[in-house]
């Protein structure tokens, strides 16, 4: 009796195991007008990075990546639940499988598509460039001989910094988020940073940053991508596609971008 009574609850608890990675990735939510399945994906995204993902005073989630996921998403009749995590937890929780992708302003490259990123069209091209303190006297890369540069670990702007570091004679300083990176350069513990051109741009025009961009400090420019880490999302990516072409054909795309960016 108490071998059966173990079985029993070994398939108890294998069951209990299974339900809850059912609960995980797309599932239907109902009908979409033509009668195809309406379905339900997770989708993660950064924090703080304007404008392309951000928290307004009232606790909204906006910004030009949110736009173009809301927009795309009624175009091709699909909900999502918003993880607004943060970069290096929107990537681990794609790889964990508890999201089905991410939208953060990534850039598609030939390196992460080696580790295993797989990426949409691109929808957005984007340079990264080098921001100051507003009483800073860096006018160029020469002037950061034995300075610190802060960066956001794992992004193309941590791979443009770390790239020009010895050539240039800078330590590279990594943390997770923007809001941190900014903290540093703006608290004197970093004395420049890298980060995504019209992000600087934009969160030092509107009064969010007190810093100063440097012109001419671009690399060359790269397109962001929706990204997944499993040939499982295939489906989101084709709908992710679908959806971007047609609101650039009707003007939508053009209409998001304008209202951020001018």
């Amino acid at each position: 009796m108490k071998n059966f009574t173990k079985i029993i609850s070994l398939i108890m608890a294998i069951l209990m195991v299974a339900c809850a990675f059912a609960g995980c990735g797309s599932k239907d939510t109902g009908s979409n007008s033509d009668g195809s399945a309406k379905k339900n994906f997770v989708i993660a995204t950064d924090k703080g990075f304007s404008p392309f993902e951000f928290e307004d005073a009232e606790g909204n989630i906006k910004g030009i990546d949110m736009d173009i996921l809301k927009a795309i998403s009624e175009d091709q009749g699909f909900t999502y639940d918003l993880h607004y995590i943060g970069w290096d937890a929107a990537i681990a929780e794609c790889q964990a499988g508890q999201a089905d992708g991410m939208i953060a302003g990534a850039s598609i490259t030939e390196k992460r598509q080696n580790e295993g990123w797989i990426f949409s069209d691109g929808y957005y091209e984007a340079t990264q460039g080098m921001a100051v303190a507003k009483d800073s006297t860096i006018t160029k890369f020469e002037d950061l001989k034995g300075k610190s540069v802060v960066v956001k670990n794992g992004t193309m702007s941590d791979e443009y910094a770390t790239g020009i570091a010895d050539k240039y004679g800078f330590k590279v300083v990594r943390v997770s988020t923007s809001p941190d990176m900014y903290a540093q350069v703006q608290g004197g513990q970093a004395d420049a940073c890298f980060d995504d051109t019209p992000i600087l741009k934009y969160s030092i025009k509107t009064g969010e940053l007190d810093m100063k961009y440097i012109d001419g400090s671009e690399n060359e420019p790269a397109n962001y991508g929706f990204a997944t880490f499993s040939k499982d999302s295939s489906e989101l990516l084709d709908l992710f596609n679908a959806g971007l072409k047609n609101i650039r054909a009707n003007g939508k795309y053009d209409e998001i971008i304008k209202n951020y960016l001018g």
